[in-house]
């Protein structure tokens, strides 16, 4: 996923979404196993509509396919909450990283024509592509871009990139600034700023842009007719979700994340019903509806194992290792191969899970970015067809995200009493203006609007972040975008003049924290 996890839970929800369930369910249950039966059957609809209101989510889609049929394929819930329309399996939602398998298969696809190897080195198809070490710079391949190996931290660089103004190319020029936590090709690190380098490849060897790429290779031989490549195609669509997220308590709608200069990484929007197209391809060998559209010896070149992650498995049943591919989560669970992976951009979360030796798939898609709801039906799924005991995975992980809002709330009152005392800063708040510079960043200012503290960044021109005084040289920020979050931004003064801020955004965009350093300080 572009998002690796949804952030924090939300609350009831409206009654009138309860009520709304649209779609098509195929009852083919013969020949599948008795737990399976009965959830799919007699629990799935009550679970669903009872996971909505729990976790404050306006509207989901939901697909099971086995052996080649579709089992499941139905929308619940309502696509916004002031045009209340139902969802239905095609209705649109953003899918994240779940584009990454997409892009995976299209540079294992092109190796299978013979017009590149995974191995070849990235700089011989973007000569331009820089490391900050530079020798791993020069020796990158195809591959490490495609199982994020390439020494960044998960999510490392991704503030600067995520909904910023700055253009794919200028996206590959800042990966040159960042210093890499990792050695290169030690340690995983989810890095989406690789995809899009991937990605870029595919225009220098086809002449297509990658969003052509994937229309012509993928989406048109596999009728997936209303998937849309880029995110600004969004907004214009029809039938398609709005998207959520939670701010002060409240459920609030948010902007359409634009985020095509990321688009290998996570820009596609699909529905339930494009999607299963997809997974029936994927669970046949590349075949669909009698026709090759990728060789199985692609598919079988995205699920070999390239990085290790850990030990794998679920909450209550234990698996043995956790393994990353070309764009996909390996694991086992169960004594089977699981294949799957989360898309996670500003307002929708989704999950796509593939069981290669049960022939059997599983889509959750939702439109509020703050909630487990997308994985604990995954796994209440895959338990039921794997005979284990039924655990009630959502209310498990809602008592989880529940606590961790309290914290969170807890944490953020304190902050808001802090400031209500009025404690002096260390300095005049004049002191603290002026232009600031991040390597891998850019510039950000830091000005006086009505007596209070802003800042602003110059790759996200429709941000402001507001300072509050904590007491010498510490602020309370709120982001204007609730994506980037709250936090306690320091300043750092010598000599009586403001050297530099540490800033940090919410985990949900990047873990790393910048320091950016006051231009003239020295003066």
């Amino acid at each position: 996923m572009l998002r690796l996890t949804a952030r924090r839970l939300a609350l009831p929800l409206f009654t009138v979404i309860l009520l709304l369930s649209a779609g098509i369910a195929y009852a083919q249950y013969d020949s599948l196993p008795g737990p399976a039966v009965s959830f799919l059957r007699d629990s799935l609809d009550s679970y669903v509509r009872r996971a909505l209101a729990d976790w404050r989510i306006p509207g989901a889609a939901v697909c099971v396919v086995k052996d080649g049929r579709i089992l499941v394929l139905k929308g619940y819930g309502v696509t916004d909450l002031d045009h209340p329309d139902p969802v239905d399996e095609n209705t649109l939602f953003m899918i994240g990283s779940n584009t990454k398998a997409f892009t995976a298969t299209a540079l294992c696809l092109l190796e299978s024509e013979k017009k590149l190897s995974l191995d070849d080195p990235v700089t011989r198809w973007l000569p331009q592509f820089r490391l900050d070490n530079r020798l791993a710079g020069q020796q990158a391949i195809l591959r490490d871009l495609l199982c994020h190996r390439i020494g960044f931290r998960t999510f490392q660089g991704d503030f600067t990139y995520w909904t910023s103004n700055l253009t794919r190319d200028q996206v590959i020029e800042k990966m040159a600034h960042i210093k890499a936590v990792y050695p290169f090709r030690t340690t995983w690190g989810y890095t989406n700023a690789a995809f899009l380098t991937a990605g870029q490849v595919i225009p220098r060897v086809t002449g297509l842009s990658w969003e052509a790429f994937v229309r012509q290779r993928f989406f048109q031989p596999l009728d997936m007719t209303r998937t849309l490549a880029l995110s600004e195609e969004l907004p214009v669509a029809t039938n398609k979700c709005s998207p959520y997220t939670i701010s002060g308590g409240k459920l609030i709608r948010i902007p359409f994340p634009r985020i095509d200069n990321l688009a290998p990484a996570g820009s596609i929007s699909s529905s339930v019903h494009d999607m299963s197209h997809w997974l029936l391809m994927q669970l046949n060998h590349g075949t669909y509806r009698g026709k090759p559209v990728i060789p199985a010896s692609v598919i079988e070149e995205t699920r070999t194992p390239a990085s290790i992650i850990g030990n794998g498995g679920s909450l209550f049943n234990s698996g043995h290792f956790a393994l990353y591919g070309l764009g996909w989560f390996l694991e086992e669970y169960g004594g089977r191969k699981i294949v799957s992976h989360t898309g996670g951009v500003n307002g929708f979360v989704t999950s796509v899970t593939l069981v290669p030796e049960e022939r059997l798939g599983i889509l959750v898609f939702t439109n509020n970015d703050q909630n487990g709801f997308y994985e604990a039906l995954k796994w209440e799924i895959l338990d039921a067809f794997l005979d284990k005991p039924y655990r009630n995975y959502s209310q498990v992980y809602l008592g989880f995200f529940n606590q961790q809002m309290r914290q969170e709330e807890a944490r953020d009152q304190r902050l808001r009493d802090t400031v209500a005392m009025h404690l002096p800063t260390g300095l005049s708040l004049a002191a603290y203006t002026g232009t600031y510079s991040n390597p891998v960043y850019g510039t950000m200012r830091v000005g006086l609007e009505s007596h209070s503290l802003v800042m602003r960044f110059s790759h996200h021109p429709d941000v402001r972040a507001s300072l509050s005084p904590l007491g010498g040289d510490r602020f309370y920020v709120v982001f204007s975008d609730p994506e980037l979050g709250k936090a306690v931004f320091p300043f750092h003064v010598e000599g009586g003049r403001v050297r530099s801020v540490t800033v940090k955004v919410a985990d949900f965009v990047e873990y790393t924290p910048y320091e950016f350093t006051r231009l003239g300080a020295g003066k």
